[in-house]
Parts: C-alpha cells; structure tokens; sequence
C-alpha cells in the first residue's frame, strides 16, 4: 500500500514538474527548428490561420504579437520622426555600397530602438512596431513612365543587385544568430507598371525572365540572404504571382534554396479573386492555392478561410505547418521568442532616433547622390563670396518632397532654406515659385494661381539677381505608387518658366527634383549648368546647396537612362528589353546615357589589363586600372566596367555593367581598381537547354566614365570548359 501511494505521489510530482517547466520552444539554448517545431505542435488550427495574417489578432496564449506592416525604404515608417535619407533611385545615384550598407544599417537600428523601447518602457508612445521591414524595393526600372521609380535602385539587375545585397545586409545585420531586422525584397516579380496592377498580366520569354528579371533577386536572396520576399499583385504568363509556383516554390525556393517566407502584397488573395479571376474563384481555393504555390502569408484572408480549405481537402494541415513554420522560425531569428538581455540588439537605445550620427549620414547621402548633368564653361561651383543677390526660382523650391512611403522627418528643409543655410553672410535672396507642378486643389482659401503673373514675378526676381538657382521637377501627384506618368517632360507650365527664366538671367542653375527620367532636351541645350537632385530626404537640401557652392564636388552617376524623346521608348507592355529598353538596348542615342555624371574636377584613366588572355567558362578574369585625378580639387569617381560578346549566337547587350567601384581622390593623387569578373557573369539565358551558359567567344571589357564615355579597351577569350 505503501509503495502504491508513494508511487502515485511521484507521478504526481513529476507532471507538475512538467506543467511547471518552461515550454521547450522558449528554450534559447535550443535549435531553432527544434523550437519551431515544437510551437507549432501546441497551435490549433485557427490559431496557426490568425499566425498567418500580418494584421491579425495577438495570440496571447504563446505571447505573440502580431508583426503589422512596417515600412523602412529610407527610414523607419513610425508615428514619431525618424532620421529620413534620400529615396532609394538617389540611393542608387552613389554607387556606393558601403554608403548603402551604412544608411540602412542605421534604419535599422532605429527600428530595433523603436521595438526596444516598447518592451523595456511600460509608458512607451507611439506605434508598437515589429521587426518584418517591406524593405528594399528591387523592380528594375525598364518602363521610364513607372510610378515607383522613386522607390527602386534604377534600370540594371547588376547594379540593382549590388545596391540591393548592401541594403539587405545593412538591415538584417552581422550577427550569427540573431537578425537585427527580416528584410521583405519587393515585388516578385516583373513589376513595372501601375496601370491595371492588380489584374495585369506580363507576357515574358524564358530567356527574359531569367536573364533580366530575375538575376538582382537571386544575389539579394542567395548573397544576401534576404529572409522575406513579397509575392507582387501582378500575373507572369497569364498565372497571378501569389499563386505562381514556378516563380514562388520551384526557382525561389528549390534553385535558389530560399529558407524565409513569401508574403502576398496588401490585399493579394483579394486581388486575385477580383482582379485576375474576376470572382471566378472562391476564397477559400485562392488562399489554398496560394500556399500551395508557396506564398507563406498574407492578411485576414488567411486567418478566415484556412480553416475552410482545410477542412474542404484543397490544403492539407502539412502544408499549412511548412508556412507557419517558415514564418515562425523568422520570428525565433529575431529574438522575438527569447529574452532580451541574450538579444545583442536589445542594446540600441532610442535614442539613436535622429541622432547627429544619424543626420550627418543623411547629408552625407544626399551630397553623394547629387548627378551634376552640364556644366557649361565651369559655371559651377559658384563662388559664393562674389555673390550678392540670389533669385531661389520654381515650384520645388520652398516646398519639401519626401517621396513614397516615408515616415516623418526630424526636419523637413526645403531647397530655399538650404540656399539660406550654405550662402555668404549678407546675400539678398528672392523668392519666386514661378510656376506649377500640378494645380492646386481650389478651396474658399485657396488664393487663384495666376500663371501670367507668377512667371512674370520670377523674370522680375532672376533679372535683378547675380544668379539664379531654379528649382523644378515632379512630386508624387505625378509619380507613385498607382501613379504611372503619362509624359517623361516636365509636367505644368515648369518648361515656360524655364524658358523664361533662362532668357532673364543666363546664370541660371537648374535643380532637377524627380525621381523617374526627364525627358529635357531644352533644358539641356540651354541650361548653363543642371543638377540632378531627386528626392534627397531631409537633408537633401543642403546637400543641393553643398553642391552648388563647392563645399563637396558631385559624384553621382546617373542609376538609369535619359531618353532623348518619348517616341524612343518601346511600349509598356513590351517585356522584351532588347526590344530598345535600357542602356544595353536603347536605340538610338540617350539624353543622358547610364552611368553619367560630371565632376569639378577631372579624371584620366591608364594602364587597364587583364589578367589572363582567356579563360574557361566556369574561370574567373581580373581588371585593374590606374584612376588619377588631373585636376585642382579633390573629386570622387566611379570607374565603371562593361563587357560585350563580339560575335554572340543571339542577340546580347550593346554593354553591360559587369562592375563599378566608387573611389576618392585628392589633386594629383592615383588609386589603382581592381574588378574581378567570373565566367558566370558571362552568360546568357538557352531556352533550348533550359539554362544558363556562356560561348566560347571573344568578349570586349570597356573601362570609363560612364557607359557612353568609355576610356579604356581591352579583350579576352572565353574558352570551352
């Protein structure tokens, strides 16, 4: 008797002592696998359906909160100011990696002090913001008339590539356990087109797609190790891409070995039963489908209609768990499941929000992002001690553009205060608008803009200045997200205040603030000097001024092509670039080609070779250059290297970047690059054998300035393996 009750009290003793224990998958010490696994088998079904909606309720029974949308293109999305950097196109503008990888290293660490803050400070204000960042925007910009341009690295898979893994890195963070942030690549994929988005369809050859549109998400998902992709709105080949297995299981995650989750665009199961299925499909088929193409999450569509497709057999619950646990174990990277003391990031206080750090890296963006266009007889830098009076002109310049999907700025400058902020002492300034970028939405308050009278106030003003500085461009009333522009020129009456303003004082600067391409070419012929600016964040506007004055001398290059005319432009809906799209297959000559951008200074190239005569395909070949700067002050450069097949099976790429370094030189001062290009960079897409290869053929290596000023030539071969 004895030994039964000591027994049964033993028993009982030991499953308290397992009710009391901590649960398995809040054991940090654990793998990560085990631990998702672990939680998983303690969910219900409804509960893993509430997991799978980004905007869903907490599930308090496991302390989880839900991951809402974040947004941190350049600069954290919050209720409160945050540092904010140019947009992402002036970004690309640097060609700077590094530049890249430390401005989104500090995003991030203001969005994990934004996190950090609301679990340590029980009085904490603003947003309870999660850690899943829809960051960056890797859309290449083949349609010039593309709304988002402003969001996105340019025109070229390679450099979009670069820029894209220096960004990605930057935001996740070194760490070899935890993620500072889960950075979301947008939008998988051939997105370019606002237009009908939600129901569009692009037509793209095999070749095309893995040769163009594919190549920059591939380096930020392998090389990069991006940890979230987010599915687009639109359909590839007549399949919706939430839904698209090819794009979504078969070469993301089987080629490419993609461990993160896929995440539908804001409402993309909706838009796939109202947009591409037209109501033809039900609810519960559309987020069954969607998962078993791979698409992991979503928004209250999943939470409502899992259960359903389950329970009606079109999703199995092993299928449902192999997305739950991709999300989840993305969660158990950034520390969300463990205490914060063993976080690294847990550290960073809230206080690195608009710190001086963080402002000075804003500037320091802007300046190197500034993309001097002309200038004619070295107009710029202007001398500012020799200045009296300065006629601050345009549209833009007493206003503040901060571009898409911006939080809000610790200080908005508008371009007529960072005149103000760089100019002598003592210098009269006059302001005039002069024009319109769109017309004004007239209320019982709204003064009538008079366009005879503000033009003729800005002739008045330049007139009786030293020099003008005319400020103009385009806002997101004309370019945004589901926004396409319907012309490149400027849009208002901007090119009538230009002319006139340009026959009033024949020293005027002109400031480009635009995100897509300009299509100016009177403007060009007749601008002394023209800046591109773009949308420089909040400390663009002194960077502009820095420009102008000579405090920094430009160095940005342009991240996409300028056409010379509209007509140049193939349609739309042709997804075909070698059909006159881009720098490798523009027919005819640009505006201003990819890659352009002046200096004050200037630069001569020498002594470029190779490494090798030939190589094997699968070998690699090394480029090195001597850069020395020629000129009387300190400049940067980006040495920029093409290749080109000389005698190709199919038709290839007029040029293609192939790599770019930017470098700093001071007067005199020689800096030799060094730029290794492996075989793999040299090929081209077979649809015949379904993959890529490279010909045994001669290729071309083209060193320069830019893709239009080549300096340098030299050549190689590529020999069989």
């Amino acid at each position: 008797m004895l030994s039964i009750l000591l027994m049964g009290c033993f028993m009982a003793n030991r499953a308290n002592a397992q009710t009391d224990a901590k649960p398995f998958y809040l054991d940090y010490t654990k793998p990560v696998d085990a631990r998702v696994k672990d939680l998983i088998s303690r969910m219900t079904l409804e509960e893993k359906a509430q997991f799978l909606n980004h905007v869903g309720p907490d599930l308090s029974r496991f302390n989880i909160h839900s991951d809402k949308w974040n947004q941190s293109l350049h600069g954290v999305v919050w209720t409160r100011p945050t540092t904010m950097f140019p947009v992402s196109i002036a970004m690309a503008a640097t060609w700077d990696t590094k530049l890249v990888h430390d401005e989104a290293t500090a995003i991030s660490d203001e969005a994990r002090a934004v996190y950090n803050g609301w679990h340590n400070d029980p009085n904490f204000q603003g947003d309870k913001k999660g850690l899943i960042y829809r960051s960056p925007v890797i859309n290449v910009s083949r349609n010039p008339y593309w709304g988002r341009i402003n969001e996105c690295f340019g025109e070229d898979p390679f450099l979009t590539g670069r820029i894209g893994v220096a960004h990605v890195k930057g935001l996740q963070g070194d760490d070899p356990k935890y993620l500072k942030l889960a950075s979301t690549l947008k939008h998988y994929a051939v997105n370019n087109v606002e237009k009908n988005r939600k129901s569009i369809s692009a037509t793209v050859s095999e070749r095309m797609l893995n040769e163009f549109w594919l190549p920059h998400f591939k380096d930020c998902i392998v090389e990069g190790g991006a940890q979230s992709i987010m599915a687009s709105y639109n359909a590839i080949n007549g399949t919706p891409n939430n839904m698209n297995k090819l794009m979504l299981t078969d070469i993301l995650k089987n080629q490419w070995g993609f461990k993160g989750f896929v995440v539908s665009d804001l409402g993309g199961v909706n838009t796939m039963v109202n947009g591409h299925e037209k109501g033809q499909m039900s609810y519960e088929e559309a987020v069954a489908r969607s998962i078993n193409a791979g698409c992991d999450f979503s928004d209250k569509e999943f939470m409502q209609y899992i259960p359903i497709a389950v329970q009606k057999g079109l999703l199995t619950e092993d299928k449902l768990n192999e997305s739950v646990a991709r999300v989840m174990r993305v969660r158990f990277m950034l520390g969300d499941f463990d205490p914060q003391e063993v976080v690294p990031y847990s550290k960073i206080p809230m206080d690195v929000i608009g710190s001086a750090a963080h402002i000075q890296l804003a500037l320091k963006s802007a300046q190197e992002s500034m993309v001097l266009l002309t200038n004619k007889n070295h107009i710029l830098p202007l001398d500012k001690s020799k200045i009296k009076s300065i006629a601050v002109i345009g549209p833009h310049a007493n206003i503040f553009t901060a571009g898409g999907y911006s939080g809000k700025p610790m200080q908005a400058i508008t371009p007529l205060e960072g005149i103000k902020n760089r100019m002598a002492p003592g210098t009269e300034v006059t302001y005039a608008a002069g024009a319109e970028i769109t017309p004004a939405r007239l209320s019982a308050n709204t003064p009538v803009f008079n366009r005879a009278d503000e033009i003729q106030k800005a002739v008045d003003a330049a007139k009786k200045a030293d020099v003008a500085i005319l400020y103009v461009g385009t806002t997101l009333a004309i370019e945004a997200e589901d926004r396409d522009r319907t012309s490149l020129g400027l849009p208002g009456n901007q090119d009538d205040l230009v002319k006139a303003v340009l026959a009033a004082n024949p020293r005027t600067i002109v400031v480009l603030m635009n995100a897509g391409p300009l299509t100016i070419p009177y403007v060009k012929d007749n601008a002394p000097a023209i800046i591109e600016a773009w949308w420089g964040g909040e400390q663009g506007a002194n960077g502009i001024a820095d420009a102008i004055f000579g405090n920094i001398n430009p160095g940005g290059k342009m991240p996409l092509t300028v056409y010379a005319s509209e007509s140049q432009v193939p349609p739309q809906d042709e997804y075909d670039v070698t059909k006159g799209f881009t720098y490798m297959y523009i027919n005819g000559k640009p505006l201003f080609p990819f890659g352009h951008g002046l200096s004050y200074t200037d630069f001569a190239y020498s002594n470029l070779k190779l490494s090798a005569k030939q190589i094997k395909a699968d070998g690699t070949i090394t480029a090195t250059v001597d850069v020395k700067n020629t000129g009387k002050i300190a400049g940067d450069e980006v040495v920029q290297l093409y290749v080109h097949d000389v005698s190709p099976s199919l038709k290839r790429p007029t040029e293609e970047l192939r790599g770019f370094e930017r470098i700093s030189l001071n007067p005199g001062e020689t800096k030799k690059v060094t730029i290794s290009i492996p075989g793999s960079k040299l090929a081209f897409y077979d649809e015949k054998i379904h993959a890529f290869r490279v010909e045994p053929e001669m290729i071309d290596v083209l060193v320069g300035s830019s893709s239009e000023d080549i300096r340098l030539r030299s050549k190689f071969m590529v020999t069989a393996n």
